[in-house]
């Protein structure tokens, strides 16, 4: 508005001098000059006539945009942004303390294991380091190998005092994972920062991501079942293990919906084929329970004919159970080799690989045990489902939007349900179930668009709870149609509402000031306060507040980001808010961006030089090649030219000209069977350029030009089937071409971080 740039539609009583009104019964801006209004919301809009064109020059801007992101992302990085990536991520946060060597040379040997037989299914692999007084740096990588080389470089060192740092090694994890990542945590210490437990439930539910943990911290020895040398290893052994210490790790696994394994460190290679099931593609949650204290109880859930490869885990010590398969069949924790699989136990894990061919149909899991005990049904499928937490959004375009917090108590709760699966798949219930109960609560479906759902819950469980989706597929109605999925995460509610707003990009050195405010339904009541960010970065809020049925409390987080921190930083900010008995806690997670200001967008800019063909009618006996030129003037420069489409070679080299301006110069060749050249030049700014160039088979060609804007000029022998030489800018339309005067967009590296901000927080409309 300052620099008097365009603007959208302004609505209400208020319109700078000169611009457009969005329009309609209630805008009175829409009265004063320049009178009426532009929206195309609906085609009686007052330029609802235009809508047509409207949306085809979105959709031809938003091509643009994705594809020069793209470009400057490469196809295995821009197809997980857009989430099209349906492979795992695996993420080690590792104990490196004297007494974890044994540990270490496991996670080697696992890891090993998992990146030569798993290279297709695990897309990105993930290290953080933790030891005290220090952890991190969180290390990712794509590369298996490279994975292996930096677990092998970890080295077991230091100690002193037992506990050690996990929840700020946790912390790092889940804030530099992906949501919904597998995480696995390694130690044999308590935490020593156990002030950070609700900061990592903020994120565990935030994220939905799963937290495992291998605790080799025991108290008790094993001692020998069996003498038989006929038995394997876990069969001859059995391991009491209870350690009060591991508390904080069982809670924060049960709320992620994952396991606490306690082994010994002798025992702990039996208990690592979890990660590499972990690692399975398409897994899926049939059923997951937790029962503290525990009881004898009877579990049933139903098993579709879509599910394959199914795995039951349960945790417990002094506990027995028996599973029975529809049919009838049964098998206990004593039949290690039954007839409906293989039983492993290993300290307070078991393990049930199923290999009953029919598993279609009612199952049911007894178990006996007055110990805590949980109880978790995987599978292979590809139906499953996705959902949040949203509110309705206020305002002259009303929608949904997603929660960044626990939803609020003692009022309905929304979900936006996506089912995957194709258009067979029909969910005809969604319920909240108790987590460690049997109290279910039904929803209300509501069908907006196809596979995706509103789900309205007039009220919840009061304590922690999962979402359970069930269904019919191939429109069949018997129970060989009916399938049955359970969320992992363990969610809450919360009578405390925290909302915080921000301009979620600042520029280094300088202090972002995000207020926020604390709600309470509730007496006055006096709030414990944090705010923490996974950068270290300096940060000012005050440590109380009070709030209550009278007011509301209101103050501000100051977030500096030093002066060297690099542009595109991703900050993960966490405020929470507790009650001073610690009764009530809720929380607000912010992702925010750093971005140092942009004065580069100008992209580098393609001449194309020579080409030079011999196509004859055979073309894998002929060549042709290209010779090209690219530059960034007077720009940050180029850091990358890439073969975007070919199957030949490109060479490049950069050289210094004249007035010390850097020019790349590009040599490609291919065969004539591969016709099609694209390149891809990317500056440090993040703008993308690109030049392409096709020719078609029996042609013989001898080109030459200086200009990327003079006419192509051939011999008569000469057939150019595509010529194509763009200089592309990171604008959402091409500013040569914009008629109306629109300014240029940021580049490319800006929108990438605005994307993955996108991808947390997404916004629906309907």
């Amino acid at each position: 508005m300052q620099e008097k740039i365009l603007t959208s539609g302004y609505f209400g009583f208020f319109k700078r001098p000169g611009k457009c009104s969005h329009g309609g019964l209630f805008d009175i801006s829409s009265q004063f000059t320049p009178k009426g209004g532009i929206n195309k919301d609906t085609r009686s809009s007052e330029h609802g006539y235009l809508h047509d064109n409207a949306a085809t020059v979105a959709i031809a801007a938003t091509r643009e945009l994705l594809e020069d992101i793209r470009g400057y992302l490469g196809d295995s990085n821009f197809l997980r942004l857009m989430g099209f990536s349906q492979n795992s991520v695996l993420c080690f946060a590792i104990d490196t303390t004297g007494s974890m060597g044994d540990d270490i040379d496991e996670v080697r040997r696992v890891t090993s294991e998992i990146t030569d037989k798993m290279r297709d299914t695990v897309s990105e692999y993930i290290l953080v380091p933790f030891n005290d007084p220090d952890f991190g740096p969180l290390i990712r990588t794509t590369d298996p190998d490279e994975f292996k080389l930096q677990i092998h470089a970890l080295q077991p060192h230091d100690g002193g005092d037992t506990p050690e740092l996990s929840l700020s090694g946790l912390t790092l994890a889940l804030t530099g994972s992906p949501p919904q990542t597998k995480i696995f945590v390694f130690t044999d210490a308590d935490a020593k920062d156990k002030e950070l437990k609700n900061t990592v439930l903020a994120l565990i539910e935030s994220t939905k991501s799963v937290v495992n943990f291998m605790l080799t911290n025991s108290l008790a020895a094993r001692r020998r079942r069996s003498d038989d040398p006929n038995q394997g290893q876990n069969q001859r052994y059995s391991t009491r293990i209870s350690n009060p210490l591991n508390q904080v790790y069982v809670d924060l696994a049960l709320a992620s919906g994952g396991l606490a394994i306690e082994v010994t460190k002798a025992t702990l290679p039996l208990a690592t084929n979890i990660i590499a099931d972990a690692s399975t593609s398409a897994l899926v949650t049939v059923f997951q329970t937790v029962r503290n204290p525990g009881k004898a109880e009877t579990f049933s859930f139903i098993v579709d004919s879509s599910m394959k490869n199914m795995t039951i885990y349960i945790t417990g010590n002094s506990l027995a159970f028996n599973i029975t398969s529809p049919l009838g069949d049964s098998q206990t924790n004593e039949e290690l080799s039954g007839k409906l699989g293989l039983v492993e136990h290993v300290g307070n894990f078991y393990t049930v690989r199923l290999s009953i061919l029919d598993p279609v149909g009612l199952w049911n899991i007894n178990i006996s045990s007055l110990q805590a005990y949980t109880i978790k049904v995987l599978g292979q499928s590809d139906i499953d489902f996705l959902f949040n937490f949203v509110e309705l959004s206020e305002g002259a375009h009303s929608g949904y939007s997603e929660l960044s917090s626990r939803p609020p108590a003692n009022s309905n709760i929304t979900l936006l349900l996506t089912v995957m699966g194709g258009d067979t798949v029909t969910p005809t219930e969604v319920a909240l179930v108790e987590a460690s109960g049997s109290q279910t609560i039904i929803g209300t479906l509501e069908k907006v668009a196809d596979g995706d759902f509103l789900v309205t819950m007039n009220r919840v469980p009061a304590g922690g709870f999962v979402v359970r989706v069930m269904g019919e597929r191939n429109s069949l109605r018997s129970s060989n149609g009916r399938f049955q999925r359970q969320s992992i995460t363990q969610h809450r509610t919360s009578s405390v509402i925290i909302t915080a707003l921000t301009d979620d990009v600042w520029e280094p050195g300088k202090t972002l000031s995000i207020p926020f405010t604390v709600v309470y339904n509730g007496s006055d009541e006096l709030f414990n306060i944090n705010a923490r960010n996974d950068r270290g970065f300096a940060t000012v809020f005050p440590s109380t507040m009070t709030a209550g049925s009278g007011s509301s409390g209101t103050s501000t987080i100051n977030l500096t980001a030093p002066s060297d921190t690099p542009s595109g930083t991703e900050v993960t900010l966490t405020i929470e808010a507790e009650t001073s008995g610690k009764s009530d806690f809720n929380y607000a997670v912010l992702k925010l961006t750093v971005v140092s200001p942009i004065t580069d967008f100008t992209s580098p800019v393609c001449e194309i030089i020579s080409v030079n063909a011999n196509c004859s009618g055979n073309c894998s006996l002929s060549s042709w090649e290209l010779s090209a030129n690219l530059t960034d003037g007077n720009g940050t420069g180029i850091i990358s030219v890439t073969l975007r489409q070919g199957l030949g070679t490109l060479n490049t080299t950069t050289i210094i000209r004249d007035g010390g301006v850097n020019v790349t110069l590009a040599f490609y060749s291919a065969s004539c069977c591969s016709e099609i050249m694209e390149l891809v030049a990317v500056d440090r700014a993040g703008n993308v350029g690109i030049c392409s160039r096709s020719v078609t088979p029996a042609v013989t060609t001898s080109m030459s030009t200086t200009s990327t804007t003079k006419s192509m000029t051939t011999a008569t022998t000469t057939t150019i089937a595509t010529t194509t030489v763009m200089a592309k800018t990171t604008n959402a339309t091409n500013a040569t071409t914009n008629s109306a005067g629109c300014p240029f967009y940021p580049p490319i590296s800006f929108w990438v971080s605005v994307g993955a901000i996108l991808l947390f927080h997404r916004t629906v409309l309907f």
